[in-house]
């Protein structure tokens, strides 16, 4: 199995926005951050997310694989409706990165780790 392409796929599959077969990539007992969501949980995090930023996009800018880990640095480009990680956005275009570390086992995320930039956010948002 190539990562990479399969990292990809799921990207594509993200920025689709039906995350009603999000178990083609996500395994039912995931773990985010050192917390055990399952996969209906990861799939409320992200359906949130997408609801909050409704022109929200995944681009990987960085894509490093081995044989069971990805580490990628997503770029984003979007205007979240109102507050976004506890910053007034309402609406603004915001530009920023998130920095994520997944462990794959049986072809599916077992394991994400993720480090959202609030810095850069709160650059852009004061700039505008």
């Amino acid at each position: 199995m190539n990562l990479e392409i399969t990292y990809h796929a799921y990207l594509d599959y993200l920025n689709s926005k039906d995350l009603a077969q999000l178990e083609r990539f996500v395994a039912e007992n995931v773990i985010h951050n050192g917390q055990s969501v399952g996969l209906e949980g990861y799939r409320k995090m992200i359906a949130d997310d997408q609801s909050d930023i409704p022109d929200l996009r995944f681009t990987a800018e960085l894509l490093i694989a081995d044989v069971s880990n990805i580490a990628a640095r997503l770029r984003f480009d979007c205007h979240p409706k109102r507050r976004f990680r506890d910053i007034d956005v309402n609406g603004r275009r915001v530009i920023f990165h998130e920095n994520v570390f997944y462990r794959f086992a049986n072809g599916k995320i077992q394991e994400v780790w993720s480090v959202m930039d609030k810095a850069e956010i709160e650059k852009n948002v004061a700039a505008v």
